[in-house]
């Protein structure tokens, strides 16, 4: 299984109407499957470890506590579950930069035609770590202290650009952040259309993939433990969140580059380089 994106052939740069910009989403996820797959499941396996144990622990604790004194619930008894949660937490924070950002450095990369693997998708998300990981707080504070839904929404999606521009523009999170937002303003309502079917997609390809995993445990709940069973099918749709993802990351990407070849005109000067490099010295 080869998870390599050896020398890929750049994207090549044009005003992508929605539709457009869809089919070029799932076009290169299924290009680079197992890469961008790849990335994105196997940093989503220690959250899904946590939380299907942390969900055994819980349940199977109640319930014996339940069979043996319903009256008086010994706190005490759940305090390894609620710490096995509060670690998942904690690491969800700590690799929320990699699971986030992995993707979107992939794609970016192969959009610019430059061989991309695992390991120098998050050696590259390393080199940016702090700043990614400020932008993901800066994002989730605004959404708990804005307590405005529609302000945090424009936010956002001003801001959606900020990670693409931050890899292949090689500018700080500030920079990056003022940058999303010019190349956003004016064309605001487009890229939220583009957003939000980006996201029913996403919604409605995870509750398919969920659905069938839920019908898969439930043949396996009759003949282990329910407890179990619940702890399988947390983890279950953790990775099936995972193969999701990239469908959002990708056209994210797309995005980044639809916005500078329409306010930069960024196709012009890519057809000129390679009118130049295919001139003869």
């Amino acid at each position: 299984m080869d998870l390599t994106v050896s020398a890929p052939a750049p994207l090549r740069l044009r005003p992508l109407e929605v539709g457009d910009l869809l089919d070029e989403t799932f076009r290169m996820y299924r290009r680079h499957f197992w890469l961008f797959a790849g990335l994105s499941v196997v940093l989503a396996i220690p959250a899904a470890g946590l939380q299907g144990y942390s969900f055994f622990s819980v349940f199977g604790t109640l319930v014996q506590q339940a069979n043996t004194s319903p009256q008086n619930l010994n706190l005490n008894s759940f305090l390894p579950a609620i710490g096995v949660l509060a670690l998942g937490v904690i690491v969800n924070i700590l690799l929320s930069p990699f699971s986030y950002g992995a993707v979107i450095y992939a794609a970016s990369e192969s959009a610019l035609g430059r061989p991309v693997t695992i390991w120098s998708a998050l050696g590259g998300v390393l080199r940016r770590y702090f700043s990614i990981l400020g932008y993901l707080v800066l994002v989730t504070l605004m959404a708990i202290v804005l307590c405005l839904l529609p302000l945090w929404i424009w936010i956002w999606v001003s801001w959606v650009a900020v990670l693409p521009a931050m890899f292949v523009e090689n500018v700080g999170l500030t920079a990056a952040m003022g940058r999303s937002w010019r190349l956003v303003e004016g064309r605001w309502w487009r890229t939220f259309l583009i957003l939000f079917l980006i996201g029913l997609l996403w919604y409605f390809a995870s509750f398919a993939l969920q659905a069938f995993i839920g019908l898969a445990v439930g043949v396996i709940g009759s003949v282990i433990s329910s407890f179990v069973v619940l702890a399988v099918l947390q983890s279950a749709q953790v990775i099936v969140a995972a193969l999701v993802n990239p469908i959002l990351q990708i056209a994210i990407v797309l995005i980044y580059f639809d916005l500078r070849v329409r306010r930069e005109a960024l196709d012009l000067f890519q057809l000129a380089q390679n009118i130049s490099s295919s001139q003869p010295a």
